[in-house]
């Protein structure tokens, strides 16, 4: 009886200590998402794709804003698990080239992407090659981005490809548009380094200049590019990014939104609930 009281006791106690332990958390690894702050349309899709891996995936998500070349080396090191944001083939080709055995291009979230130099619609240039007879009315300077940017590379090779005396001023996306919206209030000419998609090109009036030498290259697209490990550590991550495709006007949607004054968490957030289809489309294989 005595040895049977014991063993009571016994396994009371243990009882008790595993119910005093903590309830295990749930163990789905966080998403490390890689984006560069300054380009809104990596903000918008990051925040958009970010809140649903979250929500509805239940993964953790963190983004972390970077610039463009250690966006790359990020997610071929594994210290990013994915970037939504490389623009193909011209504007990040040489990212590409150098990382292609590292990383997984899952497809396009946007297609006809565009870079280039943009300026007011109303100036006479109309291509690259006209801005040298003009530069005294441009001021001889290309008003840019940050410095590794594809578009900053692809600007430096047009400058010596037209045989351009223009200086290009790096900067970042918001100090491009901020100067951007100062000289269209002041109906001064400017040439900046722009893409679509991109709000500005909905807000002002403006135009591409022709590149007849093709050194931005030609229509362009936005690919979701993973480090290959996951695949393993989040399937169902994998499956919505292979379906994540903006359709058109979607992004610029967002963008816009943001522009005029909502957080881009919110304003991602607003988008998901007025797009549930969309968004239930996207997941359809992510099991």
């Amino acid at each position: 009886m005595k040895l049977m009281q014991k063993l009571m006791l016994t396994l009371a106690a243990g009882a008790a200590l595993v119910s005093a332990l903590p309830v295990a958390a749930d163990t789905k690894p966080t998403i490390k998402i890689g984006y560069v702050e300054g380009w809104d349309d990596s903000v918008a899709t990051s925040n958009v794709a970010g809140q649903i891996i979250e929500k509805r995936l239940g993964y953790p998500v963190k983004l972390v804003p970077v610039a463009a070349g250690v966006m790359w080396g990020g997610v071929a090191r594994g210290d990013l698990d994915a970037t939504l944001s490389a623009w193909l083939p011209a504007t990040h080709g040489a990212y590409m080239a150098q990382y292609k055995d590292k990383v997984v291009d899952l497809g396009a979230n946007f297609t006809n992407a565009k870079i280039g130099l943009v300026v007011p619609a109303n100036v006479k240039a109309t291509t690259i090659a006209d801005l040298e007879s003009e530069k005294d009315e441009f001021g001889g300077r290309i008003v840019g981005i940050d410095a590794g940017a594809g578009v900053m590379m692809k600007t430096a090779d047009a400058i010596k490809a037209y045989k351009l005396d223009y200086q290009l001023m790096p900067s970042s996306g918001s100090a491009m548009t901020a100067e951007l919206a100062r000289d269209m209030h002041a109906n001064k000419p400017i040439v900046v380094t722009g893409w679509a998609p991109h709000w500005m090109l909905a807000k002002w009036k403006l135009k591409f200049l022709d590149d007849p030498k093709k050194i931005f290259g030609e229509s362009e697209h936005v690919d979701n590019v993973i480090n290959p490990e996951l695949e393993k550590k989040a399937p169902a991550v994998v499956a919505f990014l292979k379906k994540f495709q903006w359709q058109p006007g979607q992004i610029e949607s967002v963008m816009l939104e943001t522009e005029n004054g909502a957080k881009p968490d919110a304003a991602a957030s607003k988008w998901i609930a007025a797009h549930g289809d969309e968004v239930n489309g996207w997941l359809a294989d992510a099991k």
